[in-house]
């Protein structure tokens, strides 16, 4: 499947999704005002979702592609590890990003400090969206190769026809 088609298919509504609510807390961030008291809890569940969980669930996307279909794999995660990893990730990026930008010249306020979180879940998200691709065209030229292999090695073990001891 072509990386365009993968994008836009059912397996990638999730790079969609965070894409999307990553932009619309970035928009929340900068257009309500802190004293819009009713309206500014919106801010804060999508700030606390932007910070918590975005950055490290990106990364670990990107990290760890594919889904786990058997325990026998230690190269994937289950979804409990998943999520521990993503908020624990997000917890470390968040402060490391909270680190370089008090070295800039911005510091650490509002405005570099969602543009950059902002700017790491798309990178993140992109380079985990590109994995899963090529992850999920190497398992199917992976599952074409085995079942050629299979059909090759049932029709040189098994005879095609058998003959009786009959005379013709």
């Amino acid at each position: 499947m072509s990386f365009a088609k993968y994008v836009f298919s059912e397996k990638a509504c999730w790079y969609w999704a965070t894409i999307v609510l990553t932009v619309a807390t970035a928009i929340a961030v900068f257009a309500i005002p802190e004293n819009a008291c009713p309206i500014v809890y919106i801010r804060y569940l999508l700030s606390s979702i932007f910070i918590l969980w975005f950055p490290g669930y990106t990364f670990i996307k990107a990290s760890y592609p594919t889904e786990v279909a058997t325990k026998a794999s230690s190269e994937n995660l289950d979804t409990m590890e998943r999520v521990a990893l993503s908020i624990g990730m997000s917890l470390a990026l968040v402060a490391i990003v909270g680190l370089l930008l008090n070295f800039t010249p911005w510091g650490i306020r509002l405005t570099p400090t969602v543009l950059s979180l902002l700017s790491l879940t798309t990178i993140f998200a992109t380079v985990a969206i590109i994995r899963e691709n090529q992850t999920a065209t190497s398992e199917s030229r992976n599952t074409d190769a085995s079942c050629l292999k299979r059909a090759l090695t049932l029709s040189t073990t098994r005879p095609l026809m058998q003959f009786s001891d009959t005379n013709i």
